[in-house]
């Protein structure tokens, strides 16, 4: 039998949505191994399955891959789980699959439950498109680098955070984008399960005034709207009034109506009549 790496999705709180094809694959491998031991351990055991486990966490991995692909490629079943969802979706994993492809080892990734897909239908949110972030940064020169990378961006934004960062990071998202909103989906699929839908700067006070008082609990994922009319009429009027301030510099240096309106066009987007209308009145 040739030996292939088989990553396992696995619940994200409720046991129900143990997909079939994971439990099977879990119990024909040759072994599990898992981002932690104990945890998988308890999920293997709730379904019965008795396998050898070996830990192997995303620090463990550079080390580990090659020797993983190797027992792969000598005919070893192994089978990958994370503590819960997808592999590789903000777990570890996607470095093994890689290894793995780059050396020609058979792979086999199963489908399953992941946090993003779910929190992003459970959000209410309409855009089409969605852009996941992983878990939000922490630093505020991160934070500020991702949010600019996609303001812009026609696409629902998505953010796992810790119940610990998550009101800091709703004021932070709060100040970037005042006119979104948004929705806190936490403990997905689980018993206390809560999905809270509401302009960023509600959610921001709503979760401020739970982290001051009974606490925040859970999993947490966040999904912002993308731009919409309000935003992007508060852009223009932002780069319009921008605008006039610049054209008044320009005009004092002495530049024409044409060129003031061709360098403000061009520094400010605005439209070639509105930077011309612009620079008429200054």
């Amino acid at each position: 039998m040739s030996g292939k790496l088989i990553i396992c999705p696995t619940p994200i709180g409720n046991l129900g949505d143990m997909p079939q094809r994971a439990l099977d694959a879990l119990s024909s491998a040759d072994v599990v191994c898992a981002e932690d031991t104990r945890v998988t351990g308890k999920l293997l055991a709730a379904f019965g399955i008795e396998k050898r486990l070996e830990r192997l966490d995303e620090a463990m991995i550079g080390s580990r891959a090659e020797g993983v692909v190797a027992r792969v490629l000598a005919g070893e079943i192994i089978a990958y789980c994370s503590d819960a969802g997808m592999p590789g979706v903000s777990d570890p994993g996607l470095r093994l699959v890689r290894a793995c492809r780059e050396a020609g080892a058979p792979v086999e990734v199963l489908p399953g439950p992941t946090a993003t897909a779910t929190a992003y239908v459970a959000s209410g949110c309409t855009n089409p498109r969605f852009y996941f972030g992983g878990f939000f940064p922490r630093k505020a020169g991160d934070q500020k680098a991702a949010l600019d990378a996609v303001r812009t961006l026609d696409a629902a934004l998505i953010f796992y955070e810790s119940p610990n960062r998550v009101a800091a990071t709703l004021d932070v998202l709060a100040k970037a984008f005042p006119l979104r909103e948004a929705a806190v989906c936490r403990e997905l699929t689980k018993l206390h399960e809560e999905v809270v839908r509401a302009t960023l700067p509600a959610l921001a006070a709503e979760f401020a005034a739970r982290a001051a008082g009974p606490g925040i609990k859970g999993e947490i994922v966040l999904v912002i709207d993308g731009p919409n009319e309000a935003e992007g009429q508060a852009a223009q009027e932002s780069a319009e009034d921008a605008a006039r301030t610049r054209a008044q510099q320009l005009k004092g240096e002495g530049l024409r109506n044409k060129d003031i309106a061709k360098t403000l066009a061009a520094e400010f987007g605005l439209p070639r009549n509105v930077a011309y209308d612009i620079a008429l009145e200054a």
